[in-house]
């Protein structure tokens, strides 16, 4: 893989760059601002030259840098920079609330998480994308959508969404830094590299492919439990210093506006249910 010279990876970076300037005119606050600005600074950094071509088809390792800090970092940080307003708005059509409502419940998500995060770091997804350009985009979107799904939970920002205490949010994230990385004893243990779309590890990386594998375990380990640990412990260290019960849910007034809602939404249908034809 030629990756000189540099490689502008144009897409990606109308995107960001398109995605930054649309925040501003959100009505974010100072704080917000900076996290989204944080945000898409290490969006950027992990997809564009070098770290996303090495990630693309060079060096296991990289790529499971890039899939975590988009997961754990970039994820969190635009889910908490997005104004109340704006998440009602986007989440208030039927379609998006139902769905939205499914998927962030703890238990729905730690499996979709497992399933989406294990299979963007796939032999055949990963192959894939070292051969196509469109491929590796798909994937990264779908890596930053699980971001979302594994945050959701976390930080109780969602309207209407199933709102954890501070208890069940340290334990959530306790049991979602078991299946983020699921591969990884798979990638420690094997006694051959796995995959084949990957190259040149050895002039680009200075490593083996098998030791570019197996260090891409240790690093999965090491990059998810901290970071999420970390939070957890921030979580109910903060709810303890506000007087806040750690078995209890604050309640919003985002929440009490979906509930009623959806309450409107159910008599909606029983009527047309029964409505004579």
């Amino acid at each position: 893989m030629n990756l000189l010279p540099f490689s502008w990876h144009l897409s990606e970076l109308v995107v960001i760059v398109g995605a930054g300037v649309a925040l501003q005119f959100t009505g974010l606050s100072s704080k917000q601002r900076k996290q989204s600005i944080g945000a898409l600074l290490a969006l950027l950094i992990v997809t564009v030259w070098p770290v996303g071509d090495l990630a693309a088809s060079v060096s296991l390792t990289v790529a499971t840098i890039q899939r975590l800090v988009i997961m754990l970092l970039v994820a969190p940080l635009l889910l908490l920079s997005l104004p109340t307003s704006l998440l009602v708005t986007m989440t208030k059509p039927r379609i998006v609330d139902a769905v939205l409502r499914r998927l962030t419940h703890p238990g729905v998500a730690i499996v979709t998480v497992l399933v989406l995060g294990t299979a963007t770091l796939s032999v055949p997804v990963v192959d894939a994308g070292a051969h196509s350009q469109l491929t590796r985009e798909l994937i990264l979107l779908v890596v930053l959508l699980t971001g979302f799904l594994l945050w959701m939970p976390a930080i109780n920002v969602l309207p209407g969404a199933k709102r954890l205490s501070p208890a069940g949010r340290g334990g959530y994230l306790f049991g979602s830094s078991l299946v983020v990385t699921s591969l990884s004893f798979i990638w420690i243990f094997s006694l051959h590299p796995l995959y084949s779309g990957l190259h040149h590890q050895k002039q680009l990386v200075h490593m083996s492919a098998l030791f570019d594998q197996q260090m891409a375990g240790f690093v999965a380990k090491g990059l998810c439990y901290f970071p999420l640990w970390i939070v957890a412990f921030v979580i109910f260290s903060r709810a303890e210093e506000s007087g806040v019960p750690v078995e209890e849910s604050p309640l919003y007034w985002a929440d009490v506006e979906r509930q009623l809602l959806r309450i409107d939404r159910q008599r909606e249908r029983a009527v047309r249910r029964h409505k004579p034809q």
